[in-house]
């Protein structure tokens, strides 16, 4: 992974997110109900959120990337809403037709955030951070946690 791009190894987090969700709408559909590659997938993907929001997004800010940053943000608040929205939905029950539905809202909504953030600003963070911003960034890869309490910015304001 040391060798791994930035960009390679953002991406695959968004793989790995991506394919939990879908393992568990899969698995719903065929009438089993474990939750555990849902709740791996939103941790992992709140934890990607503080990364991008800590560690990625403040250097490429500074290059100059004020307008992709921003909206970058501004979904992330939304996607966050949208999982608060899910796990309350799961705790209501698995047979809430809110949990399907707000499944397939997160995914919708990951896609196209992704489908921005990849081709425009994981590009950049392998050109413009430093090597010690990509220091950061890798040791938070390999082993960072979200602190608790800690919520995307959007959500805060």
């Amino acid at each position: 992974m040391e060798n791994e791009p930035l960009s390679s190894a953002l991406e695959r987090e968004h793989r790995e997110i991506d394919e939990g969700i879908e393992s568990f709408t899969v698995a719903l559909a065929e009438g089993r109900e474990d939750t555990t590659p849902l709740k791996r997938a939103m941790e992992g993907l709140r934890r990607h959120i503080y990364l991008e929001e800590e560690f990625l997004f403040p250097p490429l800010r500074a290059a100059g990337l004020m307008a992709p940053v921003f909206v970058m943000l501004r979904e992330h608040g939304e996607i966050w809403r949208t999982m608060d929205r899910l796990d309350a939905a799961v705790a209501r029950g698995l047979a809430d037709r809110q949990v399907r539905e707000l499944s397939a809202e997160l995914l919708e909504q990951l896609d196209r955030h992704n489908s921005k953030e990849e081709p425009i600003l994981y590009p950049q963070a392998d050109a413009v951070l430093t090597p010690e911003a990509t220091g950061h960034l890798r040791e938070f890869l390999a082993a960072g946690r979200l602190p608790a309490g800690w919520v995307c910015r959007q959500v805060q304001a």
